[in-house]
C-alpha cells in the first residue's frame, strides 16, 4: 500500500540555508534576543488547518494504509538454548493491531470501571518493558481509551521503579517477564499496585508460582493474553480524546533527585508529530528500526510520526550485538539513533578504510571527494565513490536508509559530515527535552555547512536567547548571540507532576521554558548548543551527570585539597583537576618511588605532579570515595590532571562563598584538559549500554 502522505510535507527545492529562521519583529527586549521561528514553514499551531491534536487523530491516519498492510513487526525467538532469532521479521497488520489495542483499552476499562483499578488523580497504566511489537499496542490501547500512560525505563534499579509507581499512583504496570519478581518484591512498599500483566507468554509452572505469589501479596498476576480475551468479551468503543487530556506522564532520568514526571498532553504529542512530519523522507514501504527506548520520548515521537504515515516499524531484538544484523534483515529507510552508536559506526568505517596501501588510498580520496562536494553543495551521493567504497559501509545498516537522526546529545560536526558522505543520505540533529516532547530545533537536510548546529527552530516552536551573565553570555555578543536557551510552542510542557517548585523555575510567567542549556544563534539563523547554566551535563551516551556533586564526593578524600571535575558532551567519560593535599603527595610519591619526599619539598612534588604511576595512585586513592558513595561508571574519574596551583578568588577560579567557577577553571586548564581526552578512551571505562 502506499504510504500516508496527508501530513508529509517535503522540503522546498528551492531552500535558502543563509535564512533558516526568523526574528519575529518588535520583540526584542533587553536581556534577550527576539523571537525565532522557522523561516521555510512558518509557525504550526492547534489553530493551523488541519493540525493534529489528539493521539488517537494520528493512529486514524496511519490506518489509511489500509487494514491488511504491514505495520510492526519482530523477529521470532526460535531457541532459548541458545538463544536464537529467526532470519526474518514477522509482520502484524493494521487491521491486527487495532483489534488488539481495542481488546487491551476494552479490559482496562473493564477493571477501571468497576473499581479494581484507579483511585488516583489519572487513570494511569504504567509500561516496564524493552521496545516490542506490545509496547505500541498497549500504548495505542492508552491514547483510545482515555488513560494515561507512564513508561518506566527498562534498565531503572528497583527505587526508581518504586518512586514512579507511587508518585503515579500506578494500579496497574505491563511487564515482561523478567521484571515481575521486581514488582512482587517491592509490592508491599507500593500498596496501590494492583495487576501486573506479564507481555511475555510464562511457562505454566511459572505462572503458577507467580500468581501464588502475587495472591500473598494482593495483586492480580495475568497474561498480556488473558486481558485481551478479557477485553474482547467486553468489547468498547474507543472513546474520543480532547486535545487538552492528559496521555503520558515521562519521567526524566533523575541525577541529584528524584525523577520528575513531565504532563503531556494529546496536543502536545500529536502537534509533536505533526512537526517531525516535515521533511520526513519516507518511500511507499517506509520502515524504521526501533531499538532507543521508548520510554524515551525521543524515540517515542520518531515512532510517532511513523504511525502517523503509516510505515513500518520493526523493533530490534533486544540485545545491542544483534543490532547490526536486525538492521541488515530489516533493511531500515529510517533510523533514529544517539551519538554513542554513530560514534561506533563511524570508529569502526574509518579503521577499516584507513588500511595500507591502494585500499586506504581509495578510500581517503572517496573521502576527500565527497566532503568536497557536501561542504560546497551539500550533495552526500557520488555514483562512482558510493559503489566502490562506501557500498560495505552502507550495507552494514541494510543498505536503504534514506534518513538517520540523532539526539539526546551532542556530536562531533566531523562524525556527521562522514556519516553523510558514507551513508549516502540524510543524517539530521535536533535538540529537545522530555519537557518539549523531543521536539523544538532541527538541522536542515542538505545544508553545506550545517553539521556541528542543530539548526532552526521547529515548525511549532518559538525560541529566544536570554543572558546569563554569571558567565558571561549575551543577547549582544559578537560575532553571533549568545544566552540560555528558551523554547515556547503548543509541545511544551504546563507543569512536573506534583512539583510545583521544579515547574516555576522551568517554566516562567510568558510560557518560555528555559531549558538550561547555553546556545548561540549564527547568521543563517542555527542553533548551537555550546554550554549549561546549571552544572548538570549530559556525557556522549546520553547519561547526565551532576559535576557539583561528584566533586563533593571526591573532595572528602584525603589525597584532595580543591578539585574540579570536568566535562565535555562530546565524550563519555569525565577528568578532573586536582589540587593534591601536599602531605598526602608527599606520602605517595615515597611509596611509588622508593624514595622518601618531603611536603615542603616543591620541586620534588611538582616533578611527582607529572608522573604517571603517582596519577595512578590518586586515581585508586579517588576510586575508594567514589566506591563508598556509590558512583556510577560514567560518573567516575577517569584521567586527572595534578596540579599545585589552587583555584583561588585571585586567580578568578573561585567565587567569594569558595565555589568553583567552571568556565574560568576550564579556561585555566583547557590545554591540558583537551591533552587527556586526545588520548582517547581509557580501555578501563565503565560506560553504560547503548
Amino acid at each position: 500500500m502506499p504510504l500516508v502522505r496527508d501530513k508529509i510535507v517535503e522540503y522546498p527545492k528551492d531552500i535558502d540555508f543563509t535564512k533558516q529562521s526568523v526574528e519575529v519583529p518588535g520583540t526584542r527586549r533587553p536581556g534577550q534576543t527576539g523571537h525565532y521561528r522557522n523561516a521555510i514553514w512558518g509557525l504550526l499551531t492547534s489553530e493551523t488547518p488541519g493540525a493534529l491534536c489528539t493521539l488517537d487523530q494520528v493512529f486514524d491516519l496511519g490506518m489509511k494504509a489500509g487494514k491488511d498492510s504491514e505495520f510492526l513487526g519482530h523477529r521470532p525467538i526460535i531457541s532459548t538454548d541458545p538463544l536464537k532469532f529467526a532470519n526474518r521479521y514477522v509482520w502484524q497488520t493494521w487491521g491486527q493491531v487495532d483489534e488488539r489495542r481495542r481488546y487491551v483499552g476494552s479490559a482496562l476499562s473493564h477493571f477501571f470501571s468497576k473499581g479494581e483499578l484507579g483511585g488516583g488523580e489519572y487513570e494511569t497504566v504504567g509500561i516496564w518493558s524493552q521496545n516490542r511489537p506490545e509496547w505500541q499496542i498497549v500504548d495505542l490501547a492508552l491514547h483510545a481509551y482515555n488513560k494515561v500512560g507512564v513508561s518506566i525505563y527498562d534498565t531503572l534499579g528497583k527505587d526508581s521503579v518504586e518512586y514512579i509507581i507511587d508518585h503515579a499512583y500506578l494500579t496497574v504496570v505491563f511487564s515482561t517477564s523478567d521484571h515481575l519478581p521486581t514488582l512482587l518484591k517491592i509490592k508491599p512498599k507500593v500498596p496501590m499496585l494492583k495487576m501486573i500483566v506479564s507481555i511475555d507468554t510464562l511457562t505454566p509452572e511459572s505462572k503458577r508460582i507467580l500468581s501464588q505469589w502475587g495472591q500473598s501479596a494482593g495483586v492480580k498476576v495475568i497474561e498480556l493474553s488473558e486481558l485481551e480475551t478479557l477485553g474482547k468479551a467486553n468489547l468498547m468503543e474507543p472513546i474520543r480524546a480532547k486535545p487538552e487530556q492528559l496521555a503520558s506522564i515521562c519521567y526524566t532520568s533523575g541525577t541529584t533527585s528524584n525523577p520528575k514526571g513531565v504532563l503531556l498532553t494529546h496536543e502536545m504529542l500529536a502537534l509533536s508529530t505533526q512537526s517531525n512530519l516535515h521533511g520526513l523522507p519516507l518511500p511507499d514501504d517506509g520502515v524504521v528500526l526501533s531499538y532507543l527506548p521508548l520510554a524515551h520520548i525521543y524515540e517515542r515521537i520518531a515512532e510517532l510520526a511513523c504511525v502517523a504515515c503509516g510505515a513500518r516499524i520493526g523493533y530490534f531484538t533486544g540485545d545491542p550485538l544483534r543490532l547490526l544484523e536486525d538492521a541488515q534483515l530489516l533493511k531500515p529507510n529510517f533510523m533514529p539513533s544517539v551519538p554513542r552508536v554513530l560514534n561506533r559506526i563511524y570508529q569502526a568505517a574509518m579503521t577499516a578504510g584507513n588500511a595500507p596501501g591502494m585500499k586506504g588510498a581509495l578510500f581517503r580520496r572517496a573521502v576527500q571527494t565527497k566532503l568536497e562536494a557536501l561542504r560546497s553543495t551539500g550533495t552526500v551521493t557520488h555514483a562512482f565513490w558510493d559503489k566502490l567504497v562506501f557500498r560495505k559501509v552502507q550495507a552494514v545498516l541494510g543498505g536503504h536508509l534514506m534518513l538517520v537522526t540523532c539526539g539526546s546529545a551532542p556530536i562531533h560536526a566531523d562524525v556527521l559530515d562522514f556519516l553523510k558522505i558514507a551513508l549516502a543520505c540524510d543524517v539530521v540533529e535536533g535538540y529537545g527535552m522530555t519537557e518539549t516532547c523531543a521536539t523544538a530545533t532541527k538541522s536542515t537536510p542538505g545544508d553545506p555547512s550545517g553539521s556541528g548546529t542543530v539548526g532552526p527552530p521547529q515548525v511549532i516552536n518559538e525560541v529566544k536567547l536570554v543572558d546569563v551573565p554569571s558567565m558571561n553570555y549575551t543577547a549582544g555578543d559578537k560575532p553571533n548571540p549568545r544566552g540560555e536557551l528558551c523554547v515556547r510552542g503548543v509541545n511544551c510542557m504546563n507543569a512536573y507532576y506534583k512539583d510545583e517548585k521544579n515547574t516555576r523555575e522551568t517554566i516562567d510567567e510568558e510560557g518560555w521554558l528555559h531549558t538550561g542549556d547555553v546556545a548561540e544563534i549564527d547568521s543563517y539563523g542555527r542553533f548551537k548548543i555550546i554550554d549549561r547554566v546549571k552544572n548538570i551535563m549530559k556525557l556522549a551516551q546520553g547519561e547526565y551527570v551532576a559535576l557539583e556533586k561528584i566533586e563533593n564526593t571526591y573532595s572528602s578524600s584525603p589525597v584532595v585539597a580543591q578539585l574540579y571535575v570536568h566535562g565535555d558532551s562530546l565524550q563519555s567519560y569525565l577528568l578532573a583537576v586536582v589540587v593534591p593535599d601536599p602531605a598526602q603527595l608527599a606520602t605517595i610519591t615515597s611509596s611509588v618511588t622508593g624514595r622518601k619526599v618531603s611536603p615542603t619539598d616543591e620541586n620534588a612534588l611538582s616533578a611527582a605532579c607529572q608522573s604517571e604511576a603517582v596519577k595512578s595512585a590518586f586515581i585508586n586513592a579517588l576510586n575508594v570515595e567514589a566506591k563508598r558513595a556509590g558512583l556510577k561508571g560514567f560518573e567516575t574519574i577517569k584521567r586527572i590532571h595534578l596540579s599545585l596551583v589552587p583555584f583561588s578568588i585571585e586567580n578568578n577560579t573561585l567565587t567569594p562563598t569558595f565555589k568553583i567557577r567552571r568556565k574560568d577553571a576550564y579556561n585555566m586548564y583547557k590545554a591540558e584538559l583537551d591533552a587527556l581526552y586526545a588520548l582517547g578512551e581509557p580501555t578501563t571505562s565503565n560506560n553504560s549500554k547503548l
